[in-house]
């Protein structure tokens, strides 16, 4: 069962780019799974096309009162015109008023606000075609608003979208579906409604599909562009980004947020002595150490060099040196020549040293460790700490 199992998933990951790591697979299930920075992104290419959606919406949807009137009886036009002033003016306001703030959240409630508007159009305008007797070309006309769900449904495929999101929109779809049939319940075609409900299943799982495999891209090439390429663990740039997220989240809630400098201690006499591999292969190393002690929410950054930054995001000063003297003791590897691969290094936290932004938190930690090399290396400098700053050596 197992091989069968293990067999199943190696086909399954053929079907996805070949730059998405096996271990990457869950994210295109869950959206939890996501690191700041793809969430980021992410939200705000949901929020834009959102909004080109809505653009579209907006300028087609006044558009086809033009056939309408041909077609229709005045008092049916009237009312179904009525009702496509109200969904224009609703999407201009979505066009105009979202703007991308780079928030899940936000995202999600954009998406919902742009289905909902023509779902509840999609209901009304069939409660009140319902009321009229149709013939002839009239009737294909009114037959065209059925081809609504199918659009929207149809529409999923240009969001960026995890499996468990898009099963969420595919269900409430459905549901708008089942909705308007049960307002015609009485003359109801079951045979034309039951295909039609297939077809739109048909259709979501396909549009999911599509969604799965632009978050299968951007996964990979988001990695691709944040992350160390020699270790693995976030760039410079990228953890200044998170960074800044970061502290503005814990300014918003008044939260902890530590940070901590991490050194690697006398890493140029160890390139000098043993050759760059080797030293690669010590920074590897000593990274991969690092993030087996960080927790879900802790960021491990490459600021530079033998140099990394840890950002530690709900937790005290006390707490952050807890765990820290925890891997001092462990060790960070070992050098070509036997001896311990050690590390300096500065501490930080937000509320405690009351820092006035992130950049002076920053520099904050970078100083003390400063501190941690010129008290002799392999040791934690944090707050509590009263030595003066030393010169940078």
């Amino acid at each position: 069962m197992s091989t069968f199992g293990e067999i199943l998933r190696q086909r399954l990951v053929t079907l996805l780019p070949g730059e998405l790591k096996p271990r990457e697979i869950i994210a295109l299930l869950v959206p939890n799974r996501h690191s700041v920075l793809l969430t980021q992104r992410r939200s705000t290419m949901i929020v834009n096309r959102v909004r080109l959606f809505a653009f579209l919406f907006a300028v087609l949807t006044p558009l086809w009162s033009v056939i309408d009137l041909m077609v229709f009886p005045l008092p049916l036009w009237l009312g179904l015109a009525a009702c496509r002033i109200l969904v224009c003016a609703a999407f201009i306001w979505l066009l105009l008023m979202y703007q991308p703030r780079g928030s899940l959240l936000d995202a999600y409630r954009a998406v919902a606000i742009l289905f909902a508007i023509p779902t509840a159009f999609y209901i009304v305008s069939h409660t009140i075609l319902g009321h009229y007797q149709l013939s002839s070309l009239s009737a294909a006309v009114g037959a065209g608003y059925a081809f609504l769900p199918f659009v929207l449904m149809a529409g999923l495929a240009i969001f960026p979208l995890a499996l468990l999101e898009n099963a969420v929109m595919v269900v409430i779809l459905l549901l708008a579906q089942a909705c308007a049939g049960a307002l015609s319940w009485t003359v109801l075609n079951w045979p034309s409604f039951a295909g039609a409900l297939w077809l739109l299943m048909l259709i979501g799982a396909v549009s999911s599909l599509a969604g799965m495999s632009q978050l299968a891209f951007m996964i990979a090439l988001v990695r691709q562009a944040i992350r160390d390429p020699l270790t693995g663990v976030f760039s410079r740039g990228s953890g200044e980004e998170i960074l800044k997220l970061q502290w503005e989240n814990a300014q918003r809630q008044n939260s902890t947020l530590a940070i901590a400098f991490i050194d690697l201690d006398h890493f140029k006499s160890l390139n000098d002595t043993y050759g760059h591999e080797a030293g690669d292969r010590a920074l590897i190393e000593a990274s991969r150490i690092l993030q087996s002690a960080l927790r879900g929410s802790d960021t491990l950054v490459r600021w530079g060099g033998e140099e990394f930054l840890l950002l530690m995001p709900g937790t005290s000063l006390s707490q952050a040196a807890t765990a820290l003297e925890r891997v001092l003791q462990t060790g960070l590897g070992v050098r070509p020549d036997g001896s311990a691969l050690t590390a300096s290094i500065g501490l930080g936290e937000r509320r405690q040293d009351a820092a006035a932004n992130y950049r002076s938190l920053l520099e904050q930690a970078d100083q003390r460790m400063y501190r941690a090399k010129a008290a002799g290396r392999n040791q934690l400098c944090s707050g509590a700490d009263t030595r003066p700053d030393p010169v940078a050596a």
